[in-house]
């Protein structure tokens, strides 16, 4: 695998560590808060973000399918803790996969992407992904720490 692509692999799996980390301090109840009606649940997050990182990087710069259906990611509920390290797992591994079949002269190469019925290159299918990620992973955190303050508040004032 050349060097570039495994230094993308690296950095991946920091965001997926930074991800788990998140995940190991929070009880399972905080997995499918919402902060209001509208916003997604961290487990919407996560597994969104696998099934994104899966699409871009796998799908479509390999002209595959993994039949994902978008729509479900932003549904999920009642996923455990391993369920979602498993997506992320799933993920990464199928990242590993693409990124030992690519050369880094595809980079340059175009590919189409149905869901926005337009080409973009191999480069940037790689770099949207980890930029998707990295965002994701920017709210699993705000949130993990709103839910912590939020009960944290609430013990306190229960208990002054």
């Amino acid at each position: 695998m050349h060097s570039h692509f495994q230094a993308y692999l690296e950095r991946l799996a920091t965001l997926h560590n930074d991800i788990v980390t998140v995940l190991d301090r929070l009880p399972q109840a905080a997995l499918d808060w919402k902060p209001a009606p509208a916003m997604n649940s961290i487990a919407v997050l996560i597994a969104h973000s696998a099934g994104a990182e899966t699409y871009w990087i796998g799908d479509v710069t390999l002209r595959r399918s993994s039949e994902r259906v978008r729509a479900t990611e932003f549904t999920v509920g009642g996923l455990d803790h391993a369920d979602l390290k498993a997506r992320l797992d799933q993920a990464f591994a199928d990242a590993q996969a693409t990124l030992a079949q690519l050369t880094i002269e595809q980079l340059t190469e175009e590919r189409y992407a149905p869901s926005q019925e337009r080409n973009f290159t191999v480069g940037w299918c790689l770099l949207h992904a980890l930029e998707h990620t990295a965002t994701h992973v920017g709210h699993v955190q705000l949130m993990g720490d709103m839910w912590e303050r939020l009960h944290v508040e609430r013990r306190e004032e229960l208990n002054p």
